[in-house]
């Protein structure tokens, strides 16, 4: 796909689940070279969530040392494409991108942890969550998908 953007930015509300998801997916899957970051409006956690972190694993992609953090906390704003994954962090991406020329998409995407029920509920859950945004990521920057 010609055009690609240089530098991507996943957001979502905590950047506990969605954002390193799609961050990850997106590292793994663009030997281009794309630089990927991904922030939340706020954290509540210091590490990824451990059920993302598990579905993650199954595509061999480690996100276990990711640490959320805030728009505030990014150290470059020199994005060419936000991609929002929650209502909340939409608004926030519009709000930053303002002055700047940026794209922003709006990927409506499931919170996981919206579900309730064991494990395995959870954890389908989850792969639900991931599978999707992979498949939108592949076809957004025309990639192939890592084999589970």
């Amino acid at each position: 796909m010609t055009n690609q953007p240089s530098a991507v930015l996943f957001t979502c509300t905590q950047n506990a689940i969605r954002s390193p998801m799609a961050e990850g997916l997106l590292k793994r899957l663009s030997p281009q070279g794309i630089y990927v970051d991904s922030v939340g409006v706020r954290t509540l956690d210091t590490e990824a969530d451990p059920f993302a972190v598990e579905v993650m694993a199954e595509l061999g992609i480690d996100i276990s040392h990711h640490h959320p953090k805030t728009f505030a906390q990014l150290d470059d704003s020199s994005f060419d494409l936000v991609i929002s994954l929650s209502p909340e962090a939409q608004h926030r991406a519009v709000e930053m991108v303002r002055t700047m020329a940026c794209e922003v998409e709006y990927w409506q995407t499931l919170d996981p942890t919206i579900y309730e029920g064991p494990r395995d509920v959870m954890l389908d859950a989850y792969r639900r969550v991931r599978d999707g945004l992979a498949e939108r990521i592949r076809k957004r920057f025309g990639l192939g998908l890592p084999a589970r």
